[in-house]
């Protein structure tokens, strides 16, 4: 802060938090958990140029009568680096047969009209890893303008779309037969919350944990359930910040 004459915004720290990760680490990971630490709040962020547009979002879901719960189910990332970077990689695998870098440069009209001559060309989950993309953009828009217009029942319902679309298509729900208790914990939530609450992967995926809105009256026996299986201390209910990478003055 003090460096840098005062002077740096949330998508400079947001960059600076993905260079670290990046080149120190070695993970290949996008920008969009930096950039949500970083602004802090409810945000949407658009990555088509290279400086984010964020988008600010004000929606209070206790008000409404729900809690956000994550469950953590225990799973480990420690070998799932290759997993992840296959993400990015196969999506512009797709993108480079269509002439560009990423898919945000691609149409969707454009990558539907082109799937006869890349089927064969790029791997098959790579184009299921793309049919996800473009569909999971239209549905961000899609949630925005519903919490905007205060529809609390269609956002939720795009949430469990979005989860579905990521179990299906983009396939990042487990990486070993051995291991599938996201799956499990995806299973268990939407027999306690179908019609009336969402749930999805959280993060990354393939290890870790589950997002959850679950109905004030409901979370007692939401987070009983999954922590009978999952462990005492496995849900954890959430708030979201309103204040992002901040300068404490003491």
């Amino acid at each position: 802060h003090f460096f840098c004459e005062k002077k740096l915004d949330a998508v400079e720290i947001a960059k600076i938090g993905q260079y670290a990760e990046n080149v120190y680490f070695g993970k290949p990971s996008g920008l969009l958990d930096q950039m949500a630490s970083a602004a802090g709040g409810l945000v949407a962020v658009d990555f088509k140029n290279e400086d984010p547009a964020v988008h600010r979002l004000s929606y209070d879901f206790a008000a409404k009568g729900f809690q956000l719960v994550v469950v953590a189910t225990g799973g480990s990332h420690a070998d799932l680096t290759d997993c992840y970077a296959a993400i990015p990689a196969e999506m512009k695998q797709v993108a480079a047969a269509l002439g560009e870098e990423v898919l945000r440069l691609v149409r969707p009209d454009e990558f539907i009209h082109a799937l006869p001559e890349l089927y064969g060309r790029v791997p098959d989950r790579a184009l299921l890893r793309a049919y996800h993309f473009f569909n999971e953009n239209a549905r961000v828009t899609r949630q925005v303008e519903a919490l905007e217009r205060d529809d609390l029942p269609a956002f939720l319902w795009e949430i469990v779309c979005s989860g579905r679309s990521s179990y299906m298509y983009l396939q990042n729900v487990y990486a070993a037969e051995n291991d599938q208790s996201l799956a499990l914990a995806l299973a268990m939530a939407e027999n306690m919350l179908n019609e009336v609450g969402a749930w999805r992967i959280h993060g990354g995926g393939f290890a870790g944990t589950t997002l959850n809105f679950v109905p004030q009256d409901r979370v007692e026996e939401f987070t009983g359930c999954m922590n009978a299986v999952f462990g005492e201390h496995s849900c954890h209910v959430l708030g979201i910040r309103p204040v992002g990478a901040a300068v404490l003055r003491l």
